[in-house]
């Protein structure tokens, strides 16, 4: 059996801020699945094997296993996380890599070859695809793959929208997947599938519009959400578009957030609004760590990373990048960028233990346990991100 192993960056650069440190980029959401999730799919296997990442970080329990390069042998796919294959992708046949635009994106092993870094040699198949240059195109992978992901899903069947919805297009792009829909719920498919996953609950006030993909136990709580990749266990109300959330987080009150990309466990306080469009509109920068860089994108609302709060009020700028671990109060109107683990608008950073005891509060409301092995995950997750203890 073929085993596939997804390659992380050596070093992902302020491109990837703010989820870059926080958790591996194969475990961002890509379109409609995780990166890993994309991947898996494009090659039909069962599972992953691991991660072949630099950073040797405990991460939590349930996670694909980090792996040292010289222990992955053949046969094997190892695979380029920065790049999203396009599904279905063309049978790989006896190529030794894919490529896309000239560049290598997987590489194969053969029985009992040992993995020795990417490389230009051996037959070559092109695929089509994504390559992603930093966190915005988290955007730009949902806006260019979410509509055929969530059509090709719609395989696995579903119930229809129940008696007490409105539907307007095809009641046949609709999957409900043991999802508990209130009446009086609007589903539009004219644009794009509506996937409602296992303890899904919607309540009544919600008007969905296709593409749409909401993960297991998350609540809809009213408003208008359309072209969104929502994760597992979330919170959402109020108006959404164009936004992917990786899950376990909150954006449960009045506000709009366009054209985002949300990490895990993040809690947007009531009235937090995005901005998504330049007012010459203009191409969208983004400014990280001092470093800017180009998105090449019109239409681009924040970067949040995992952990990162904001207070009530708050708003965020074309383009904003907010640290993982920062908690946003104070200036109503936020930086352009905020550093990992900052707290308010200030210098100062929150130490590990208080980020610690924040988390044992926040984390069991989602049943997940801050166990030793969590709490060691969350603590280097802080000193990675600023270097301290």
């Amino acid at each position: 059996m073929t085993s596939l192993f997804l390659l992380e960056p050596e070093n992902p650069g302020a491109a990837w801020a703010p989820f870059a440190g926080a958790a591996p980029l194969s475990t961002l959401r890509v379109g409609g699945w995780t990166a890993a999730e994309r991947w898996v799919r494009a090659f039909g296997s069962g599972s992953a094997s691991g991660i072949i990442a630099s950073n040797r970080y405990p991460l939590p329990s349930g996670s694909l296993p980090l792996v040292d390069p010289g222990e992955v042998r053949g046969p094997a796919w190892i695979v380029d996380v920065t790049f999203a294959p396009a599904i279905p992708m063309r049978q790989v046949g006896g190529a030794k890599r894919l490529l896309f635009n000239q560049r290598a994106v997987a590489w194969r092993l053969d029985p009992g070859e040992t993995w020795s870094g990417p490389h230009d040699s051996g037959d070559g198949m092109v695929i089509d695809g994504l390559p992603m240059q930093g966190a915005w195109d988290l955007v730009t992978a949902l806006e260019k793959f979410l509509f055929s992901d969530t059509l090709a899903d719609l395989e696995r069947g579903g119930d229809s929208a129940p008696d007490g919805s409105i539907v307007i297009g095809n009641p046949a792009a609709i999957a409900i997947r043991g999802a508990t829909v209130e009446p009086g719920v609007v589903f539009d498919v004219q644009r794009g599938a509506v996937i409602l996953e296992q303890g899904v609950t919607v309540k009544s006030g919600t008007r969905l519009e296709g593409p749409c993909w909401i993960r297991e136990g998350t609540v809809v709580n009213g408003g208008a959400i359309k072209h969104v990749s929502v994760g597992p266990h979330c919170r959402v109300h109020g108006e959404m578009s164009t936004t992917v959330i990786n899950g376990y987080s909150n954006k449960a009150h009045d506000g709009f957030v366009g054209h985002t990309a949300i990490g895990s466990w993040v809690n947007l306080g009531a009235g937090t609004i995005t901005s998504n469009l330049k007012n010459t509109y203009g191409p969208v920068r983004v400014e990280p760590a001092g470093e800017r860089f180009d998105t090449g994108r019109m239409m681009l609302g924040s970067l949040i990373g995992d952990h990162a709060k904001t207070a009530i009020g708050t708003l965020l700028p074309t383009g904003t990048v907010v640290g993982a671990g920062a908690n946003i109060f104070g200036a109503v109107r936020a930086a352009r960028y905020t550093a990992p683990f900052a707290w308010g608008d200030g210098e100062a950073r929150i130490d590990a233990d208080r980020f610690l005891e924040v988390a044992r509060r926040v984390l069991p409301r989602r049943e997940v346990n801050v166990d030793a092995q969590m709490e060691a995950s969350l603590r280097a997750m802080h000193q990675r991100l600023t270097g301290g203890g």
